[in-house]
């Protein structure tokens, strides 16, 4: 289980990705405080991460940077408009998580073929895989 400083530290990663273009959306910021809510930081914590973002705090464990990149894309595809910005923001935030370059494109490419562009956990998971094998 990852610790509080763990925690705040995924969020903040989150919302400055959502803020890639400037703006948060209504749908964003209620993706992002349902995370909140998961990971069980109160709703004030929740906010002062608006204005004051914490320092990256690299995950130890793999399966926990998979969830983040999962959530990373989930939060990407919402308003179903992605920039090539977002894009790089993204690919380059899996390498910082110490995810593998093919793997990161792989989701990313087969991410167009489905419904919303939303990857299948399990799909996910099998594709992160192949990197240790």
């Amino acid at each position: 289980m990852i610790n509080r400083v763990e925690k705040l530290s995924l969020l903040s990663e989150m919302i400055s990705f959502a803020q890639t273009d400037d703006k948060i959306k209504s749908i964003e910021y209620k993706f992002l405080f349902s995370i909140s809510k998961q990971l069980e930081i109160p709703k004030a914590d929740f906010d002062y991460l608006f204005e004051h973002p914490v320092t990256y705090v690299h995950l130890k464990s793999h399966s926990e940077r998979i969830v983040q990149f999962h959530r990373l894309v989930l939060l990407m595809n919402l308003d179903q408009a992605i920039t090539n910005r977002e894009l790089v923001k993204l690919h380059n935030f899996g390498l910082r998580m110490g995810l593998g370059h093919e793997c990161i494109n792989r989701v990313l490419y087969v991410m167009e073929s489905f419904p919303n562009k939303i990857v299948p956990p399990d799909f996910l998971i099998d594709i992160f895989k192949v990197q240790y094998n």
